[in-house]
């Protein structure tokens, strides 16, 4: 029976493949072309994203490219707060919805900006968790109805910092996250003359899910447990700021997969703050915090990966539980607070990245080298090699295992040469190669056997840093939906892992998305000589652009921002184009100043000019060159020959 061929693969098959329609949140798709598209507003409106990498690389910005869609940035702000507009009218609940976006999730102008602009309609706030976080927010914030909520470690100036935000006419709260920060606020109000509105943020006992459970408990790093609450509302009263307090807290993670936790946790801080209301203060919001996930691998269930609920679900079960029990309780329903930063900000941005370059075992080992005179090992390797219907598989794995251990044994003690290795491995992995092509057709596969696809994959060799541009990959172990952008309509033959130009061994890929399970390869295109292969990374507006580090100091990568325009022939413009750090930027981060390289470089060349190692006319051109990249840019500067193809 014949498989059937590339030529007659799909795009709409290599859709399913990689699993658009089920991680893409309906905007990201294949297009007949084979050609991967952007749906910024899910309204039909599409951008061709090689489109927009072509056009990015005629402005001289190469990958890796960040490519912001800016309209999906403000179509998310839109969307959560009318989920929640939506849940409110349905649920009859007599309070708002005043949610804030967490500066921290994505720090960048650029974003910050777009965010506040699209939240202007419906009182969308800020948040902050840091002094430098806070001053952003002060400049940025616009309106007197939208709320500033500051979060965090806070010394004395970064509560005088939000009183002047108060004296500005600013809604702007300081949670209280230590019982010692009571005492602090109520000498910086009386010595700024200023009322402050403050928050509590409590320590639930619900547990959080996911990689961020940790953020609740007893050992939780912020928050006031019970007592603590009840010394911080003595405090409050002997200094007569009973009418301070406006808002209980609670945060149970980032990412929080199952919706049963977030009920849970709803349910326990809405318990605190009609405890606080009945006490006398006026509280006024509730703060469910952030937690509300992104289905990065699609399954839709309550693996750390993915959420096992809609957006319009969490809305709903947030307003429904708050609400139960307030009127169980006989207290006025608060205004309901969110900080969601992942959900707004993952999708709005994706990183392209073009892989260069092959590693591939079985072609690299020893096909041109046949030993003169073969060892005995290699003779027991090829016989397993012809002999393949005498033994099963997993028997044959196991001789071959243990030939190809004895045959580095025997290398290591100088009784086998380098040619009879060379041999030996060359044909273990040709084993290897036999007995995976078998399990594919045998159906069940012992568990040593999985392990041969991710052995005999490919290194993919991709210009980008991962801990630059994918941090929460290697840190965290965070998938993240990964797809060719284009050649979609060819069959994908080659299973790979991702490796990076940096000279670090975890400087590397080698997770993916599943519908069942985590995989540890990726299925690719051969590489075609000439012609670039470009890779999009998604989901990646969340933290991955601001929380990358300069280790092998390649820095920033290009970035575009891209807004729909129907007046534009491929339906979109690049309305702002950034470029990537240069050498001379991320030298001078780490405390050199460029020029004076420059110098000490040329003065090195003068004297081996004078030492006659090197001519007068090559000198001068070697301080040329050595000047000129210091102003290039820090990621390869790949180039291809042949005729270009898509």
């Amino acid at each position: 029976m014949k498989t059937k061929s590339a030529s007659n693969w799909s795009a709409a098959q290599s859709e399913e493949h990689y699993g658009f329609k089920r991680w893409g949140a309906n905007h990201f798709s294949v297009d007949s072309e084979g050609f991967v598209q952007v749906q910024p507003l899910s309204d039909g409106r599409a951008v061709r994203l090689m489109d927009v990498v072509e056009e990015a690389a005629s402005m001289g910005l190469k990958a890796p490219l960040v490519i912001r869609m800016q309209d999906t940035l403000r179509h998310r702000v839109t969307q959560l707060n009318e989920v929640f507009r939506k849940a409110i009218k349905e649920e009859g609940y007599k309070g708002e919805y005043r949610g804030v976006f967490p500066i921290k999730v994505n720090q960048l102008r650029e974003v910050v900006d777009e965010v506040v602009s699209a939240g202007k309609d419906f009182n969308y706030g800020l948040e902050a968790g840091s002094k430098p976080e806070l001053m952003i927010a002060l400049g940025m914030h616009e309106g007197g109805q939208r709320l500033i909520i500051c979060n965090g470690y806070k010394d004395k100036d970064y509560m005088r910092l939000a009183l002047l935000g108060r004296k500005l006419g600013k809604k702007i709260i300081i949670v209280v996250e230590q019982l010692s920060e009571v005492d602090s606020i109520i000498e910086i109000a009386k010595e700024t003359g200023v009322k402050p509105m403050l928050g509590f943020r409590v320590k639930l006992q619900t547990r959080g899910e996911g990689k961020w459970a940790s953020s609740t408990g007893d050992n939780a790093k912020f928050g006031l447990n019970t007592a603590e609450i009840l010394f911080a509302v003595e405090k409050l009263r002997a200094a007569k700021m009973q009418s301070s307090l406006r808002l209980v807290h609670f945060h149970i993670g980032s990412q929080v997969p199952n919706i049963i936790t977030i009920k849970a946790a709803v349910t326990e801080a809405a318990r605190f703050y009609c405890q606080l209301a009945k006490m006398g203060f006026p509280m006024g919001f509730l703060d469910v915090g952030g937690g509300l996930g992104i289905d990065y691998d699609g399954s839709r269930t309550n693996f750390e990966s993915s959420m096992n609920y809609t957006v319009g679900e969490y809305a709903r079960d947030v307003v429904f539980n708050i609400r139960e029990i307030c009127e169980a309780s006989g207290v006025k329903v608060p205004d309901i607070v969110t900080e969601s930063g992942r959900a707004v900000a993952a999708p709005h941005s994706m990183l392209v990245v073009e892989v260069f370059e092959r590693i591939n075992k079985h072609e690299s080992l020893g096909k041109q080298h046949q030993p003169k005179s073969r060892h005995k090992i290699v003779d027991d390797l090829a016989v397993l090699l012809k002999n393949k219907a005498r033994l099963g598989r997993l028997e044959r794995f196991h001789d071959a295992l243990q030939k190809k251990e004895e045959a580095f044994s025997l290398f290591n003690l100088g009784y086998l040469d380098l040619e009879n290795r060379a041999a030996a491995e060359q044909i273990f992995w040709q084993i290897c190669e036999q007995i995976d092509k078998e399990s594919d057709k045998a159906g069940y596969q012992p568990e040593e056997l999985h392990e041969l696809k991710k052995l005999l994959a490919d290194q993919y060799v991709c210009n980008f840093s991962v801990f630059q541009s994918l941090l929460d990959s290697w840190a965290l172990k965070q998938l993240f939906p990964i797809t060719p952008l284009h050649r979609l309509k060819e069959k994908p033959t080659v299973n790979a892992v991702l490796v990076d130009i940096t000279c670090d061994s975890d400087g590397k890929v080698d997770r993916f998305i599943d519908l069942q399970d985590v995989k540890d390869y990726i299925t690719l295109h051969p590489l075609k000589a000439g012609q670039p292969y470009y890779l999009g990374i998604y989901l990646t507006g969340a933290y991955q652009d601001i929380m990358g580090d300069l280790h092998n100091l390649f820095g920033r990568v290009n970035e575009v921002h891209v807004f729909l325009e129907d007046d534009e022939p491929n339906g979109y413009y690049i309305e702002e184009a950034l470029a990537g750090s240069r050498i001379s930027d991320v030298i001078e981060g780490v405390q050199y100043q460029w020029e004076e390289l420059c110098r000490r470089i040329k003065q090195q060349i003068d004297h081996a000019t004078k030492k006659d190692l090197i001519k007068p006319r090559e000198g001068v051109r070697l301080v040329e060159f050595y000047e000129s990249q210091m102003l290039a840019k820090t990621y390869l500067n790949i180039e291809h020959t042949g005729k270009k193809k898509r």
